[in-house]
């Protein structure tokens, strides 16, 4: 192991402190704080769901911030073009009256990228950030430039039921480590927030951490360990996602069409390491797995229409799973 166990405990800390200051502009929505946190440490992309208003792009914008990382936002419009994401090469006259194309980076090119009310964009916009996203390259006419790192797409979507909103490809959707739920906020939260918003003070935050300690941090969770055993709990929570299979639960085998592949593997064990960094520790738990198991899971897991007709969702049917799969561990 590269780093000490000292190491793990002073970022430990260092984390805690800069959840603590997102705490200080931020009211609530501790489940999403979290699971962004575990995502960029991670280094993948988040998806976060909730209705407009309820604080969403304002808590990307002060994660940036305190990890003092490089920002852009991208407000998803239907008319909004590829181009508009990645950039476009221009013509412009030199100094000797020639002419020559230039290359005019688009907002992609930062190390935090807010896709603001994705779904409101049409799938070919949406597309542009597949590449991004995946290989964390962007090619325009035939030259491939590369991300700055750390490099994240953390995405804000409206529910898929209000009006115009174009539904996010199964292939998109796989690209984001995990997907957040964002609820309202209690009484005692809202009366907090006007007591924060629309007061004269102006709350400052401090710069917490830099590229070099993120990307740092990021190596430690690499390098968190993973027992067998942990992997094992892991896959069988994967596994049992597929309702094709002969040993399938029944609650899978009714409602799911189709379970997550070997990305929501990778993204479980990725996350989970994450988690257990955040709380100090450089091993995972079977706590750690548990905790990130919706957010993985919930955008892999695809319900038939008897799922969707009697009113369950991926959560419902990832509870089961839990249940039975940490049944068969205790056994």
């Amino acid at each position: 192991m590269a780093f000490t166990e000292q190491q793990y405990k002073e970022m430990s800390t260092k984390l805690q402190q800069v959840k603590e200051e997102i705490h200080r502009f931020i009211v609530g929505q501790e489940e999403a704080i979290d699971y962004t946190l575990y995502a960029v440490l991670a280094d993948g992309h988040a998806l976060l769901e909730g209705l407009p208003g309820l604080g969403k792009t304002m808590l990307i914008r002060t994660i940036s911030e305190v990890l003092d990382l490089s920002f852009s936002r991208i407000q998803f419009t239907p008319d909004l073009m590829p181009a508009d994401i990645t950039g476009t090469s221009m013509i412009e006259r030199t100094p000797d009256g020639k002419q020559q194309f230039t290359f005019q980076p688009g907002p992609i090119f930062s190390q935090m990228v807010l896709a603001d009310e994705i779904n409101r964009a049409t799938p070919k916009t949406q597309s542009a950030l597949l590449e991004a996203m995946g290989e964390k390259t962007v090619t325009i006419l035939g030259d491939t430039k590369k991300m700055a790192r750390p490099f994240f797409v953390l995405a804000t979507q409206n529910p898929i039921e209000m009006e115009g909103t174009y539904p996010l490809p199964e292939a998109q959707m796989d690209r984001f480590l995990c997907k957040i739920l964002v609820s309202y906020p209690e009484k005692h939260e809202l009366m907090e927030i006007m007591k924060r918003t629309t007061g004269a003070q102006e709350i400052g935050l401090q710069k917490l951490m830099n590229t070099e300690g993120l990307l740092a941090a990021q190596q430690m969770v690499k390098e968190v360990l993973v027992a067998d055993e942990m992997l094992e709990f892991a896959t069988d929570l994967v596994v049992a996602t597929h309702p094709e299979r002969p040993d399938a639960l029944d609650v899978v085998k009714q409602y799911a069409m189709y379970g997550s592949g070997p990305r929501g593997l990778q993204s479980l064990i990725k996350l989970a390491k994450a988690r257990a960094l955040m709380n100090g520790r450089f091993h995972v738990s079977v706590a750690d797995i548990k905790s990130v198991a919706k957010p993985v899971l919930r955008h892999r897991m695809l319900l038939n229409y008897e799922g969707e007709a009697s009113g369950k969702t991926a959560d419902d049917v990832i509870d089961v799973i839990l249940e039975k799969v940490q049944q068969g561990v205790n056994q």
